[in-house]
Parts: structure tokens; sequence; C-alpha cells
């Protein structure tokens, strides 16, 4: 038996990756940014089916994109799985992803969430939407992220900090849609009707609207769903004080962002990673993330949550995810610029 042990210590995090092989037992090596429990049940069907062990490391996207560019050649990673398309993105460009061509996937996946030449794939994804107290708030006030930049809403909205990388895409759609100029005014717009200090999760978002420091946070779906369904009745109570409102649907429609895997550029078993990933897609793995996660599936054969649907259809930004990486720096430094911390 071969037994490789990797320690890399990244800002303070110890990442220790331990992988035994023999000649007799197939892996695959999994980083992830995802940190659900739906995900780890579906690794161990995988195994399961495929009799494929999936050995897993968990840490932030930057922490594993450093880590694979430190490992490099040597890496024992076979799939990079992150919650953001921008962060993908930023692993192609570092040449840390190989294309994969995979008739599979390309049945499972639809064009618009799946890289062009098969750098990665989306396996779900998400809309950030405004969450809204449903006494303080009339939802026909509602309307689209550019108009929480209105007078009437100066000390009422509440959202993440600069650094969370959904605000980085959010914000990154909008450079795509206004340019870097009208981006620039819609962040310091958004800034001066903060009713505080941007900080916490999206989870803390809704709290806090429930609290009434704010009537109106920007958050991801997924997010409701889990407080909606926590065995904590607190979270619960908050959650349902919350209506959900989907901005944009007269233009471009709800900014949405991917969960997301690639097969690493140096994957020493990318059959395997291949496998995993198309197993992902499929219909069985699509509905279970659906149904437990409360995200959205990217095969359109797999119907949405049945709690998702009393949410109603939207109409999504059809923008390149690409474009969430290639913007990505603009959006930091516009960020920056306006003074949202």
């Amino acid at each position: 038996m071969l037994n490789r042990i990797q320690t890399v210590v990244l800002t303070g995090l110890l990442l220790t990756f331990v992988s035994c092989t023999t000649s007799s037992e197939e892996v695959v090596n999994v980083y992830t940014h995802r940190h659900y429990e739906a995900d780890q049940q579906l690794f161990d069907k995988f195994s399961e089916q495929t009799g494929i062990k999936v050995n897993v490391v968990s840490a932030s996207a930057d922490e594993l994109i450093q880590k694979l560019e430190l490992e490099g050649k040597g890496s024992p990673a076979d799939v990079l799985i992150t919650v953001d398309a921008g962060r993908l993105h930023r692993a192609q460009e570092k040449e840390l992803l190989q294309p994969v061509s995979s008739a599979t996937l390309a049945a499972n996946i639809p064009a618009k969430f799946r890289e062009a030449e098969g750098y990665w794939f989306g396996l779900t994804y998400r809309a950030r939407i405004f969450a809204y107290h449903k006494e303080r708030v009339d939802p026909s006030e509602l309307d689209s992220y550019e108009s929480l930049t209105d007078e009437k809403w100066k000390g009422r909205v509440l959202t993440r900090s600069s650094e969370n990388i959904y605000n980085q895409s959010l914000l990154a759609s909008i450079i795509a849609a206004h340019g870097e100029a009208g981006a620039r005014e819609w962040a310091a717009g958004l800034l001066a009707n903060m009713a505080r200090s941007p900080k916490g999760s999206d989870r803390d978002q809704v709290k806090a609207v429930a609290a009434g420091e704010g009537d109106v946070a920007i958050v991801n779906t997924y997010y409701i769903g889990i407080m909606l369904n926590d065995s904590n009745p607190e979270e619960v109570k908050a959650a349902d004080q919350v209506g959900i409102f989907f901005p944009n649907q007269q233009d471009r429609g709800t900014h949405i962002n991917i969960s997301g895997a690639g097969v690493t550029r140096y994957a020493p078993n990318k059959e395997n990673a291949i496998n995993l990933i198309e197993f992902l897609s499929a219909e069985e793995s699509q509905r279970f993330l659906a149904n437990i996660n409360y995200e959205y599936p990217v095969n359109e054969k797999v119907e949405i949550a049945p709690l998702l649907k009393t949410w109603g259809d939207f109409k999504s930004d059809d923008i390149n995810l690409t474009l969430l990486g290639k913007n990505n720096r603009s959006a930091v430094m516009i960020f920056d610029q306006v003074g949202w911390k």
C-alpha cells in the first residue's frame, strides 16, 4: 500500500490530505468548497454504485485554488467543486483545470450552465433574491436591484460584506449590464441605503430583517429553504417572517449563480473524476440536491423542490457565467472605491 500525506498551511488553516491506494482500489479525490451533508451522502452513494472511494478535502475556494497551485503536477486532486462560477473561472484562468468531453454531461447540463470547452460544469444554481419583511414591506414596492438605491429604501437594506463572493458576483453581473460606471453608481447608492454596516451570513441578514434591523435583505434562495426546515425553531421563525421577491423580472432577470465542478489539470484519476461529475448531474442526484438543499437543479428533467415551487417561476439573467469571473477584479475594485467593506 502506498500512503501519501500532504499538509499545507493556508491563511492559518491546516489542510491535510491522506490518500491511501492499492493496486485494486479505485479512488477519486475531491477538493470542495461545498459543506453540505447532502454532498457526502451522494459521494457515499457513488461509492456504493461504482466501488470508487471518494476522498474529500474541504476548505474555501480560494484556499483550495491556492493549494492546487502549490501542489502543481504532484497534486492528488481530481475534482474541484466550488459554489461560484467566478471561482471556477479563476481556477481555469490559472490553468488548474482541464477540458473534458462527455456526451452525458452535454445531455444533462444545458449549455448556459457549463463552460463552452468543458473546463467546468454547473451542478446546481441559486437565485440572489430579496427577502422582505411581510408586514413592513408591500412586495408591489419592490422591483429591481437598481431600485434599492431609491431614497425610500434609505436605512432599510441589509446585505453581506464586499468580501463575500455572492455579492462580488452580483456586482460583476451589474457591470455586465451597466458598465463599470453604472455599477459604481449602484454600489454607492446601495451602500447609502444600508441599515447597518454589511456583515454576517445570508442567514444573519434574514434574522436581522425579522428582528427589525432592516426591511429588505439580499440573499440566496437556498438559505431560506434551509432555515424554514431547520431543527432550530428560531431559524424557522425568522425565515417565516420574510417573503421572497425575484428582482428584475421586467428586464434582464434575477441574478443566478452556480455550484459547479471541474476536472483538475493533473488529475491522477481522470476517468473516475468524469464519472463522479456525470453521477452528480444525473436525475437521481439532481433530485436529491433539489429536495435536500433547496437548490435549483441544472438538469432540466428534474423538478424543483415543492417549497421552491411555492415561490413561483422566475426569469433568470442569462448572462454568460464566465463574466462573473472576468468582472470579479473590477467588482472588488468598485467595492473598495465606494467604501463597501
